[in-house]
């Protein structure tokens, strides 16, 4: 088959994988597709974790048409056992002739050995058709992998002169319906969604996700003094686990105890609680990727803290003015080389908004 053919069919698999994003922690997400003389035969994606992996789920599907056929895989095939068989075995079971794997597995437990033991084996094996689109697939899996901690996308929203909210505190709707659409996409493609106490108190969202055929992600709300109302949906409506993050005592917390809500004591410093040792907590609990959504301080503290991955700000057409309530909370900026500053943003049209997306910068 020619480079074109190889993308064509590796993007199918990229789609696919993409359906099992927010699922399959700690597992990554994966999507695969059989190909035999130019037809697709068979195809599957990881749908959450403790079933068949993509490739296995894509082979299942072609059945015996599978032999001879040519295997599409957005991650190399793990070769050990974890919940589930190693997805080499069922590679090697299936007769297919040769493999095409868009990345290596970052996992220690697998790095190449998948693809040397299908080569020990006598088939063919590519690597690297659409590496770029892959490795951004499995992003949070890679940075769990590497240091233990989630994946972090900030996601900020605001007027063109950078207000979320009036003098008075009137926020909603800041941004067009199309832009909330997009932010329930990505609550659906995260494994938790988090915000700090103040959005809570003032705005008493639910954070969950309200796409068709979308999941709700674990909900994390850092309240060090813990002053959310044991009234608050997060902690009532029981649609979703939810963490609450504090630096008070046993019997405080005793109030917000509610099926599905945990309230986890953390170390802290004036009330705040440290977010290395925030999100590490989370990374220990298999959260892979979070998704943070407010508020100004909120946002401010997780950036000064250098832990954010990628921004997300949607910019309505509006302009609120000064009295506004800013975007983002101090961050001790004094001289221009102290700014945070983030790669070149793509830039997306999104109804009558603008999305400006941009991953950090290294130090």
């Amino acid at each position: 088959m020619g480079v074109r053919d190889d993308e064509l069919y590796m993007r199918r698999a990229l789609r696919l994988a993409g359906r099992g994003l927010g699922r399959t922690s700690p597992n990554p997400p994966v999507g695969a597709v059989v190909v035999r003389r130019g037809k697709v035969v068979g195809q599957g994606f990881h749908r959450r974790a403790g079933l068949a992996h993509g490739e296995a789920a894509a082979l299942k599907a072609a059945g015996a048409f599978a032999r001879g056929a040519t295997l599409y895989v957005t991650l190399e095939p793990c070769a050990h056992h974890g919940r589930t068989p190693p997805c080499v075995d069922a590679v090697l079971a299936s007769g297919v002739r040769e493999v095409v794997v868009g990345t290596r597995d970052p996992n220690p437990k697998v790095r190449g050995g998948g693809i040397e033991r299908l080569r020990r084996a006598g088939l063919k094996v590519r690597i690297g058709v659409l590496r770029e689109e892959c490795d951004d697939l499995i992003a949070a899996f890679r940075k769990h992998s590497a240091t233990g901690l989630p994946f972090v996308t900030l996601k900020l929203a605001a007027s063109l002169d950078g207000r979320i909210a009036t003098a008075s505190g009137e926020s909603r709707w800041v941004t067009s319906e199309a832009s909330r659409a997009v932010v329930h996409q990505l609550r659906n493609d995260h494994d938790a969604v988090l915000v700090g106490a103040e959005t809570v108190i003032h705005d008493d969202p639910e954070l969950t996700c309200r796409l068709r055929g979308g999941r709700n992600p674990v909900r994390v709300i850092v309240d060090g003094r813990l002053r959310i109302s044991a009234r608050s949906r997060v902690v009532k409506d029981g649609k979703a686990p939810t963490l609450v993050f504090t630096a008070k005592g046993t019997t405080t917390r005793r109030r917000l105890e509610a099926p599905g809500v945990e309230v986890i004591r953390m170390p802290a410093t004036s009330g705040r609680i440290a977010w290395s040792r925030l999100l590490r907590e989370l990374g220990r609990r298999d959260v892979m990727s979070v998704l943070i959504e407010g508020g100004a301080d909120v946002a401010a503290g997780v950036l000064a803290a250098r832990l954010v991955d990628i921004v997300c700000l949607f910019y309505a057409p509006k302009l609120i003015g000064g009295d506004g309530r800013a975007v983002l909370g101090p961050l001790g900026v004094r001289r221009l080389r102290q700014a945070i500053e983030l790669q070149a943003p793509s830039v997306h049209r999104v109804g009558v908004d603008l999305l400006i997306i941009s991953h950090m910068s290294p130090r």
